[in-house]
């Protein structure tokens, strides 16, 4: 395996100056991608690819999200340490590291073994066993560790699911790509006491799209 060496801890650097130059001003999730050595999850032959700001295909047809749009993500969340988080999609781990550096309780679920298993032994290898991950239907999400505080899923959805929000905490915020047509809209929905959704619109993005069952 391949360290953390000063010059990727330079070009990690590198990378936040770039992402608060196109407006992430959020200093705890800056300070975590500068902390999270993304080149560990990409393969050796790609080193030099890990600290540009794009997404990066990986196993099972899955990719890596651009570090802009993990910061986006990350920062609609409002995270508080200690807050349990549930994580739809664990692909690399990238994501998952991220907020673990700032402090969350990850609970982390994927829909390919194959991914699932990689991912899971790679977490440990490079330092964040405490990172729980789970082999299932996102879907589903997780009753048994419910409710979360929140809730962030890393592809796009076709609507929201309604077992998810059932396992939201009222006061708590689940941040979801929704589909709309061609496009799809960064949602932030917050469960306010009266059980109704609060929904904010935050611009078109661009990810893999969220499949029932697994694989």
């Amino acid at each position: 395996m391949n360290t953390d060496t000063y010059r990727h801890k330079g070009l990690r650097a590198q990378l936040v100056k770039e992402l608060s130059k196109k407006g992430i001003n959020d200093v705890a999730v800056l300070n975590a991608i500068l902390a999270v050595p993304r080149h560990l999850f990409l393969d050796n032959a790609f080193d030099e690819w890990a600290y540009k700001d794009n997404a990066f295909p990986i196993d099972c047809e899955q990719t890596i999200s651009q570090p802009y749009t993990v910061a986006f993500q990350t920062s609609l969340l409002e995270l508080k340490p200690k807050d349990k988080v549930l994580e739809i999609g664990l692909g690399s781990g990238y994501q998952a590291c991220v907020l673990y550096e700032m402090g969350a309780k990850v609970y982390s679920i994927e829909r390919h073994k194959h991914l699932h298993d990689q991912t899971a032994q790679r977490l440990r290898k490079i330092g964040y066993p405490n990172i729980r991950t789970f082999y299932g239907d996102g879907f589903k999400g997780l009753p048994r560790f419910a409710p979360f505080d929140k809730i962030l899923i890393t592809a796009a959805a076709p609507e929201i699911p309604d077992e998810l929000l059932s396992q939201l905490k009222i006061g708590g915020i689940m941040v979801i790509p929704l589909t709309e047509g061609s496009v799809q809209k960064m949602m932030k929905i917050t469960k306010l006491e009266d059980g109704k959704l609060k929904k904010e619109n935050f611009g078109n993005f661009k990810f893999v799209p969220m499949l029932k069952g697994t694989e």
